[in-house]
Order: structure tokens, then sequence, then C-alpha cells
């Protein structure tokens, strides 16, 4: 390739100190992973019958005898605690471990926003803990390595596979048939959000094409507010970026790259390029957007000091939260009206096999698997009862504390028109790919790459793929 973008990788320096600084971190118990049933004596005129439990016995069960024992064991877990909509859940989670298996003590490592690097670095110096959140990328080179356990039986056994919805049923199952993680989201959805209340301020319509956007952006810039923030410090959330243009030009988008039913050369990827170099020439993203964190963007956005941003639905509770009925999000725009209508069917995002996953080299590694299968439905309860996040992967029984947010209730109006969705970053399927969009689209954002040389990088990446 002609340019490379310099993405901030973590040392193993900053990996030891970043477990070396988890003593403080949050903890709670768990049962050990008995499977032993207790057998009630019959005499011996009577024939012996067979009893059946059901999952909530024999979790009940292991409870008891972990109880009894009074031994301790210390779960280390891996995974996002960085603002409500991953506090909440990993919370609820703690709360209801503690009641459930007093015993063990799970103890957890903050993940780095760095697109998995960490945790790669934390496998290959043999420290990867016991469970950790992984994405699809992370679980195909794990499963080379063999650092990644299979969990179908753990998913039978604990009715995991009853609970998941038919739609998502896909999610559980990797390409070889086999459970490395249990998903705890269902279909996601890349937003566009937009302050209300400052596009009412500047005398603004919501954008529905690029030239509208453009008018956007130059009135905002004369008015010192920030178009679009951009945590583009994570390449995920600048390929999205590239993805929602992308799908007004060729609906597969990212994930057709991914699958290689198209090519970075066709036509509408080439216009995609194209558009966002423009775009960012414009100025539509801060100027830092590559060195900007998801804290920093997001605290743009919800002070006013940014117009827009791009998150998933997610987002949706910490939105309306900060901004109210000044919130909402919009279609993607596209080059025409037409095209603009047309695409509204079509969203960046979708679902992933991604979730928790568990290292089977883990001393307690059987507990692991019971634990991270726990944890993972108490997401998604959490999720559903205190974010409004109905798109879950498993069928909670639970309903939401209060009713659904104006965002939710529009997407959820919405989805049945939907026809096609792509793939976040971390549901694509060829490691090789992944990487490239998103250091590229990270080249695109800061102007370092025109479009033709990011097409032509993405091109030498894209003849890689099948080395």
């Amino acid at each position: 390739m002609k340019k490379k973008l310099v993405s901030t990788m973590m040392s193993l320096t900053m990996v030891a100190g970043l477990l070396a600084g988890c003593g403080s971190s949050t903890t709670t118990d768990v049962a050990t992973d008995s499977t032993t049933e207790v057998a009630e004596e019959v005499a011996e005129e009577k024939v012996e019958e067979a009893a059946e439990e059901t999952t909530e016995e024999a979790t009940e069960e292991k409870a008891e005898e972990t109880t009894d024992s009074g031994d301790k064991v210390t779960i280390s877990i891996y995974t996002q605690y960085a603002d409500d909509d991953t506090k909440v859940p990993y919370d609820y989670a703690v709360e209801q471990l503690a009641e459930a298996y007093p015993n063990v003590e799970l103890n957890l490592i903050v993940q780095a926003q760095d697109d998995g690097q960490t945790l790669k670095t934390l496998a290959a110096t043999g420290q990867l803990p016991d469970i950790f959140q992984a994405s699809t990328d992370v679980i195909n080179t794990f499963r080379e390595s063999n650092q990644i356990m299979v969990l179908n039986d753990v998913a039978e056994s604990t009715g995991f596979l009853d609970k998941l919805y038919d739609a998502n049923k896909d999610l559980a199952y990797s390409d070889d048939g086999n459970i490395y993680a249990f998903p705890f989201s269902g279909q996601e959805y890349v937003l566009w959000y937009y302050n209300k209340q400052l596009f009412e301020d500047n005398g603004l319509e919501v954008p529905k094409t690029y030239d509208d956007l453009k008018n956007c952006i130059d009135t905002f810039t004369a008015a010192g507010i920030t178009p679009l923030a951009l945590f583009g410090q994570e390449g995920w959330n600048t390929a999205a970026a590239y993805d929602v243009i992308a799908t007004r030009y060729a609906e597969g988008g990212i994930k057709d790259l991914d699958l290689q039913k198209a090519n970075i050369t066709d036509q509408g990827y080439v216009d995609a390029a194209k558009t966002m170099e423009e775009l960012v020439a414009a100025g539509l993203y801060q100027k830092d957007a590559t060195t900007t964190n998801y804290d920093q963007a997001s605290e743009m956005f919800l002070s006013g000091n940014a117009a827009m941003f791009i998150n998933g639905q997610w987002y949706i509770e910490d939105a309306t939260k900060a901004l109210g009925d000044n919130v909402d999000w919009m279609f993607y725009p596209a080059a025409d009206e037409a095209s603009y209508e047309a695409g509204k069917s079509v969203f960046s995002g979708g679902g992933s096999s991604s979730g928790f996953a568990v290292n089977p080299d883990s001393e307690n590694a059987e507990l692991a698997a019971e634990v991270a299968e726990f944890i993972t439905e108490k997401y998604c309860e959490a999720k559903v009862m205190y974010r409004h996040n109905p798109l879950v992967a498993i069928n909670t029984g639970k309903e939401p504390e209060s009713e659904y947010p104006a965002m939710m209730k529009k997407l959820s109006d919405t989805l049945p028109s939907v026809t096609g969705t792509t793939k976040f970053t971390w549901g694509l399927t060829n490691s090789t790919f992944n990487d490239g969009i998103q250091s590229e689209t990270q080249g695109l954002v800061s102007g370092q790459f025109t479009a033709d040389e990011f097409i032509s990088d993405m091109t030498d990446i894209m003849e890689d793929m099948n080395d």
C-alpha cells in the first residue's frame, strides 16, 4: 500500500499496567461449576425413577452446593464499562450474581477502546482473562490459536438456546457450526443523531441530500458549531461513517465487501469514497476526529457543541436523558431525494456472533462458561428494563420500567420496512478486511488519504484477504 495510517497500539508495558491496576475493580460472587444432581434414596422394592430438572432448579442446586462448600473462586472478565449502556447491564449482572452465586469473585478488567488490540495482546502474552467480550474478528482469530472455548454444550444445558429469538439464532453460531460466544445483542443499527434545537436555531431542515448536508456544514461552521462529532480514534466509527454513505450507492455496504460479493472498485464504493472526501474537505467532522475518543465526541454532542453524531441505537437512552425532546435521528442523506427515499429501508449495522467468550485454558473454564451465560442473560434483562432497548438476543420475559423513548419507538415503527442491513466492524468475518477498512477510513476522515488513495489501498487489502 502507498500509505498506511498508524493506529494507536497498546504496548506490552501498558497491558501489564492495565492488569496491575485491576485490584480495585468491581467484584461479585458466583457459584462453582458442580453438575452433580441430588438424588433421593428410594426403597429397594420401588422402581428407580428418573428425575428431570429444569434449568432454574439446576442453578439453585449449584448455588446451594457452592454455599455449603465455602470455597472462593475468582473469575476475571474483560468487558466494556464506559457509559450507562455498558455500566448499567454490568452492575445489574453483578447484583444478580451476588444473590444467586455467593462464592465466586468476579474481577472486572475494563475493556480498552482500541478495537480489540489490547485483547489480542493479552492473548499473545498468555494473559487472556477467564471471560472476555469477543467480536467476530476476535472469535475467528482465537479459533485458529485454540484460545476460545466451544460453548455448545453449555448453551444447551443452561437453556440459552431455547431463549434465543428465532431471528437471532444465527448470531449464536460461527461459520463452523460452533458457539464461541454468548451474544447479548440482537440486530442493531447505526443511527445518525441530530440536535433538533440547533437545527431550528440556525434555520436548517434535516438534510436529505449531500448538497443539503453541505449547506448545514457551512451554517454550523459559521456559527462555531462542529457539524458532526466523530470518535474516530475507534476505527469502527470511521468505518460506520463510510458505510452509511456506501449504503446510499450500494445496499450491501461493507458487508458485501467483507463477504467478497462486491469489490471496492465497483462504482458505488468509489462514489462513496469521493463523497466522503468531499464532506471531509467541507468540514463535516472535527479536525482531530481520529484522535477523539467516544467520551469526548459524545460530550461535544450532548453539550450542544456538535450538531450531529453517529453511533448505534444503544445511544438513544443517553441522548434522550441529556437532550430530551431536542434530539432525534435522521435517515441517512443521499445523492438526491429519490435515492434518499429508496435508502430508508437499508441501514448500516446488523447482528453478529459477538458476545461473552471463555478462555479454554482458564483454571476454572467450565465455571467461567456457566458464569458467562448467566451474565449474558442478565445483560439482556438490564438492557430491556433499564436501557429501553428491546433489540437483545434472547426473550427475557422482562418489560421496560417506563415507556420507550420517542427515538426507540420511531426505530421500532421503522423496522418492519427495513429490507437490508450491513455489518458493524465487530461482525465482519475477514480480519484482513476488518483491519483495513478501519485504518483506511480513519485515513479518509483525517484527510491524509484522497478517495483515489483509499480505493487503491483497499484494492491491495482485498487482494490479500485470501492469503
